[in-house]
């Protein structure tokens, strides 16, 4: 008993101190000092450190690493050129001239139905792209959709799948679409930027009738694979009655056969119906893009480097090489940190780096 009377005030001692939060005492005793604000491209640097910081990040001012720029960039554009490109590949099947790509720009977003995808004005450009013949994947080249971008306003990418009565014409085929891109023709630091890939593409995919024909299609964030709907084939064997399964003195239904399956459940025999218009129909299945604005492209966050861990000894002096010519806003964030309190000091250097 004696003994448990002297854990309990010890466990009252480790929940109470694990309830307290771990506090920060004061924001970093930091600054930072550089020999002159003009230097030259391709020596470094060499800023010098007073104070101490458990952690310090460096923003050299840079493209992608601009501290005003931590929370991302919207670039705007004046002229609205844009370019399209694509990977495709097929396998499978043997019907031919089921894929189409279309593009519109007065696609109001409603994916609800195939008519309502419809209504809007597409425009087929499948005869100016570059489309897979097999298995390895290939390029479409790049068009130029600035015909359709040039009002600014949001243009929609479609993919249209044909499905015919397999029975007929044989089989479908799986075509598969890859690195998705729609990119600017105006460059921005001597590049085009990428306007929607494959992953903010976020294809909708909508069947002609999805409650009794649903396609095949998957997609993930790097592929999409359009695939036809299943279909009834007379010849299967389920459409006939001789058929063992549908047999109620089969064994695997007895429990004294040794060919008994517990999980064997008879179905119910159901002849084929020629009648049916949801056999073997001719069958659309479109993906279509979310709205792609060509005017204006939003940036993911511009990031610092990690100079400094908590974990890491003291840094006196960090020296930097900058490769281009220009005038930069450098910002060093250093942090005194725990689990539950960051408290933090900012400090600027601005530099002129000449050729």
């Amino acid at each position: 008993m004696k003994r448990i009377k002297l854990l309990i005030p010890a466990a009252m001692i480790f929940f109470s101190s694990c309830e307290k939060d771990l506090k920060v005492d004061a924001a970093p005793d930091f600054d930072v000092t550089v020999d002159g604000t003009a230097h030259k491209v391709g020596q470094p640097v060499n800023f010098k450190f007073t104070g101490n910081a458990d952690m310090i990040s460096f923003f050299s001012g840079e493209e992608s690493r601009d501290y005003n720029f931590r929370e991302g960039r919207k670039i705007t554009f004046n002229y609205k050129g844009a370019k399209l490109a694509f990977n495709s590949a097929v396998t499978g099947g043997t019907q031919d001239k089921q894929l189409s790509v279309l593009i519109s720009n007065d696609f109001k977003g409603d994916y609800s139905s195939l008519a309502s995808i419809k209504a809007a004005t597409w425009v087929d450009i499948t005869d100016s792209v570059a489309l897979g013949t097999g298995t390895t994947f290939v390029n479409s080249g790049s068009k130029n959709i600035s015909s359709f971008t040039e009002g600014g306003g949001p243009v929609y990418v479609a993919f249209k799948y044909l499905t015919r009565p397999q029975l007929v014409n044989g089989a479908v085929r799986t075509w598969m679409i890859e690195n998705f891109s729609v990119q600017s023709i105006e460059l921005f630091n001597g590049s085009p930027l990428v306007v929607k890939d494959q992953a903010f593409a976020a294809f909708t995919v909508v069947d002609e009738d999805k409650a009794n024909n649903p396609s095949r299609t998957t997609m993930s964030g790097t592929r999409l694979s359009l695939r036809g709907n299943a279909y009834e084939d007379p010849a299967d064997p389920k459409y006939n009655p001789e058929n063992p399964i549908y047999d109620p003195k089969n064994p695997i239904y007895d429990p004294k056969s040794d060919q008994y399956d517990p999980l064997a459940v008879r179905p119910e025999y159901k002849p084929y119906d020629p009648a049916s218009p949801y056999n073997d129909p001719l069958r659309e299945t479109w993906a279509v893009s979310s709205a792609i604005t060509t005017n204006e492209v939003q940036l993911a966050p511009d990031r610092p480097i990690a100079i400094r861990g908590i974990r890491n000894p003291k840094l006196v002096e960090y020296p930097y090489t900058f490769t281009k010519p220009g005038t930069y806003e450098v910002v060093f964030v250093a942090s005194n940190s725990t689990i539950d309190e960051q408290k933090t000091i900012i400090k600027k250097v601005n530099l002129t780096i000449a050729p």
